[in-house]
């Protein structure tokens, strides 16, 4: 009997390791080669510069590795890799971008396999890495209401209620037709339960109006210029706090966006590069990082966090933009959106 009591108790620490796997190191040869490399160029296109601060004090506390940051947009991001590759000026390690992004750079030829990021194997379901690539943060995307002018009983629970005729007109979006948060949120619905292009077509209907300056559009909603603001971007949730707005997580579930890390090609430091990815999937980065508004990618992280308003963060994941769909999304959202 005591025999069996203890087999089911080391059953029981087995599943809670794998559930919750403890954070790994390189190996210390890799560590060793890093440290005399002595630094780490990142480049970035996630705007979260509170965050950076964070993962590169982190970094250089833990290893005494220098990191050098380029945060700048997608679309710049992707261009300096291309002539950085082209002219073979190779000054970028590390570059944190879309999964998408990163798969066409794979297609492109201008990133290389990271040899090994042990951290990467405690990645949520779903969101398993590659041999070139891992999931570093993933944004989610949601509903924000205006406090005074929707009643929780009248609140959209899903995206399918946004169809109803009380919101025709009072809806503010980011643009579905261009990159960013709508065309994540498009990209989603085109792929999420009961929805897909007949939804669109309705929403098309509705007097939408749209955006492409972000940052203002659910201050807005705030204000009370309009009702509805989609989608809202998990990061920007902490900056609401005060105003008279509620964020909702639909049932279908919230879109989201996954950033990836990887190391490009020919890097100069490509140890610090691969010990800087799996510095970034540490508990204490991934949860410093998602303390900004972000979903951890590593299992175990979530649940430590402050519940907060963090409704976004603990919705279901829908769907995401995807390379193999993305063109036809594209073409389709301008078709649908005149």
């Amino acid at each position: 009997m005591l025999e069996f009591a203890r087999l089911a108790v080391l059953a029981l620490a087995a599943t809670l390791l794998t559930a919750h796997p403890r954070a790994q190191e390189v190996p210390a040869a890799v560590v060793d080669a890093a440290k005399k490399e002595g630094r780490v160029v990142w480049y970035t296109a996630f705007a979260s510069p509170r965050s950076h601060e964070s993962v590169i004090r982190g970094f250089e506390d833990k290893y005494g590795i220098k990191v050098e940051l380029l945060n700048v947009r997608g679309s710049e991001l992707m261009e300096r890799v291309r002539t950085e590759q082209t002219v073979g000026r190779f000054t970028g390690d590390v570059v944190q971008t879309s999964e998408a992004t990163a798969s066409l750079m794979l297609d492109a030829g201008v990133i290389q396999p990271h040899g090994g990021v042990p951290n990467a194997a405690r990645a949520i379901e779903g969101q398993q890495a590659t041999a070139t690539s891992v999931g570093s943060i993933i944004n989610a995307f949601g509903i924000t209401v205006n406090a005074n002018l929707v009643l929780p009983a009248d609140e959209p629970k899903s995206w399918r209620d946004l169809l109803s005729p009380r919101w025709k007109g009072k809806i503010l979006s980011d643009d579905m037709r261009a990159a960013g948060g709508g065309f994540a949120m498009f990209s989603a619905t085109m792929e999420g339960p009961g929805l897909g292009e007949a939804f669109h077509r309705a929403m098309a209907q509705q007097d939408i109006v749209f955006t492409r300056d972000v940052g203002q559009g659910e201050r807005r909603v705030a204000r009370g210029e309009y009702a509805v603001w989609i989608p809202q971007h998990s990061g920007n949730v902490s900056g609401l706090q005060g105003l008279p707005v509620r964020v909702l997580a639909p049932s279908e579930g919230v879109a989201y966006t996954r950033l990836d890390l990887a190391v490009l090609k020919n890097a100069p430091h490509p140890n610090a590069a691969r010990l800087f990815m799996n510095h970034y999937l540490s508990d204490e980065i991934q949860l410093a990082v998602s303390s900004f508004g972000g979903i951890p990618v590593t299992r175990g992280v979530n649940e430590k966090l402050a519940d907060g308003a963090r409704v976004l963060e603990r919705a279901k994941l829908m769907g995401t933009t995807r390379v193999a769909t993305q063109d036809r999304d594209f073409k389709l959202a301008n078709a649908i959106y005149k």
